[in-house]
């Protein structure tokens, strides 16, 4: 899996020109932007609220309809950023967030195995459109993945770097998490299709003799 391509304190996207339909956010920290911000930073929340439930093992039986509802939720968050227009930051360039002590993302990624034994691993085509074979990957790193990004952007929210966080969150999405979270869901979706569909074979029964 690959790591987020931006790294904090470098500059926002080396070259990328500013086109005539992206915002530049300036000005008291982007406080136009404060609302969808807001929304993004609620849903990331719920998002790593639910993922430290499973990983806790609190879920019980309800551990893979769960993730489905709070990534789809996060997923629904990422989309609106996708068909927003792009977040460019003054100077091109953001603030170093630092390290986060609250979070040990590689403890909710062995958590999440843990929960998800038996279909944790599954085969997907990362790129539909440049990738011809599928290739072997495992939900709980997706969602360590979709995490780790979530909680970036999440500090510079808290931070009042209002457009900090929604470049990062946007830009991370078409780069990043939103790859790894598409990715999850079909797993998920794929697991709860199979238990839902799924029957049994029956075995065959003799026509009675008249």
């Amino acid at each position: 899996m690959s790591e987020s391509a931006v790294e904090p304190g470098h500059a926002a996207e080396p070259g990328r020109p500013v086109e005539p339909d992206t915002i530049a956010a300036r000005g008291a920290g982007g406080a136009e932007w404060r609302p969808l911000a807001d929304q993004v930073a609620q849903h990331a929340r719920d998002f790593l609220d639910g993922l430290a439930a499973v990983a806790r093992g609190e879920s019980a039986e309800e551990t893979v309809p769960l993730l489905l509802l709070v990534t789809a939720q996060m997923m629904l968050a990422g989309a609106q950023l996708g068909a927003s227009k792009d977040v460019i930051l003054p100077g091109n360039w953001e603030p170093d967030v630092g390290a986060d002590p609250e979070m040990d993302l590689d403890v909710l990624r062995t958590g999440l195995a843990t929960r998800l034994a038996g279909c944790d691993d599954y085969a997907e085509i990362f790129d539909p459109y440049g990738d011809t074979h599928a290739a072997a990957f495992r939900l709980s790193d997706d969602l360590a993945a979709v995490a780790a990004d979530l909680v970036h952007g999440l500090k510079h929210h808290e931070a009042g770097r209002i457009a900090e966080a929604l470049w990062w969150w946007q830009y991370a999405y078409v780069n990043h998490w939103g790859t790894h979270g598409g990715a999850a869901i079909r797993a998920l979706h794929s697991i709860v299709a199979h238990a839902r569909l799924d029957v049994a074979e029956e075995p065959a029964t003799r026509s009675p003799i008249p």
